[in-house]
């Protein structure tokens, strides 16, 4: 159950401040889904901490990296090694625990096709995707942390599970921010036309 194994991962944070790294060694290799995963929590939730969405987006993309080219990940001392506040951090993924835990019941082995060779390389491709979506700029803006982060924790649990299911829920979730995205381009280009009128 993800819900047990992020309450356990919780359960080990000690102090005022968590790394990267240390969430890391605590999943180990098998667990760099659940990271990324566990990168999306903090979106998910009215919830603003301060640099959390580039460091965990920047480390979505690397994970994924990692798992697309199937070998053991590498991430920069910078990225593994910010400190990140745990008193924030915590609660958020306490919430993050519950969320977790109403797609438990959800989740069962089914359309393996899509999450084994060669779709594990293209879902490992469509989450890179979606941690730089995530990394953009655009903190100050409803929902886009939020959007791209649904379909990257939609995909990676999908994956884990072996859930066809999910997978597609995922990319859904990744064509919607795209779409996101291209409406509040489009919006800001109408809008800077007007203002230059």
């Amino acid at each position: 159950m993800l819900s047990h194994l992020l309450t356990s991962i919780i359960n080990d944070i000690h102090g005022d401040t968590i790394t990267l790294r240390k969430l890391l060694e605590r999943c180990g290799r098998e667990g760099m889904l659940l990271v990324c995963a566990i990168a999306c929590l903090p979106f998910l939730i009215p919830v603003s901490i301060p640099g959390v969405s580039t460091v965990f987006g920047a480390a979505i993309v690397l994970l994924s990296t990692a798992l697309f080219l199937d070998r053991l990940p590498w991430l920069p001392q910078r990225i593994l090694d910010k400190d990140l506040d745990a008193n924030k951090l915590k609660p958020v993924l306490h919430k993050g625990v519950g969320m977790v835990g109403k797609l438990d019941r959800w989740l069962q082995p089914r359309w393996s096709g899509l999450t084994t060779s060669p779709m594990q390389r293209f879902n490992s491709a469509v989450l890179v995707f979606g941690g730089l979506l995530l990394m953009a700029p655009l903190g100050l803006i409803p929902f886009s942390n939020t959007v791209p982060a649904v379909g990257i924790l939609l995909l990676t649990v999908g994956m884990m599970q072996r859930d066809g299911v999910f997978v597609l829920l995922g990319y859904l979730g990744h064509v919607l921010t795209v779409v996101y995205f291209g409406v509040l381009a489009y919006l800001a280009w109408v809008g800077g036309n007007f203002v230059l009128s």
